[in-house]
């Protein structure tokens, strides 16, 4: 890692400052984080709202269209363009709700389940190495950060729906 001392870094900082370097940083991350995915889907005609849709699903089998729509926070019509294709190039599959058959329950495919293998094996990479190089203590600290980042409304759900019991 770059010897950049991050403590002497915020020692003296005002918020222009702590905000312009967050947000370089969390600018800089996320391109990093997102190019090779992006190059990889664009093999297949996809982007990044089919990698986030073959994402949620894959973390919650069986999640019905509308906790789709809230988890993604998109338009119904973006979806339904979205989901259309994968649905119709088998990465994903839609099941009647036998409780509610109104309701479209979405699984991916074993084509989603290798299609998202690959394109996830780069970030898992980046992502585990990032956090033990870091360490503990670090890793805890970005995840306060991005967890306070999240809408105050929504943050309390996400992160119990994240943070699962390990019972």
């Amino acid at each position: 890692m770059t010897d950049i001392n991050f403590k002497n870094e915020l020692s003296d900082i005002n918020d222009d400052e702590l905000f312009l370097k967050s947000t370089e940083l969390l600018y800089f991350a996320y391109r990093d984080f997102i190019a090779w995915p992006d190059d990889f889907l664009q093999k297949y005609g996809f982007g990044r709202a089919h990698h986030r849709v073959i994402f949620f699903v894959s973390g919650n089998p069986g999640m019905t269209v509308a906790e789709l729509l809230k988890v993604l926070n998109i338009t119904k019509q973006s979806l339904s363009r979205v989901l259309s294709t994968l649905i119709d190039q088998d990465y994903i599959t839609q099941k009647i709700g036998e409780e509610d058959r109104r309701q479209r329950l979405l699984y991916l495919t074993d084509k989603g389940q290798e299609l998202l293998a690959e394109v996830s094996t780069y970030q898992k990479d980046q992502v585990l190495k990032a956090c033990k190089e870091s360490g503990v203590e670090a890793t805890e600290g970005f995840w306060k950060v991005l967890s306070v980042l999240i809408n105050e409304n929504d943050r309390s759900e996400i992160l119990k729906s994240i943070f699962k019991s390990k019972s």
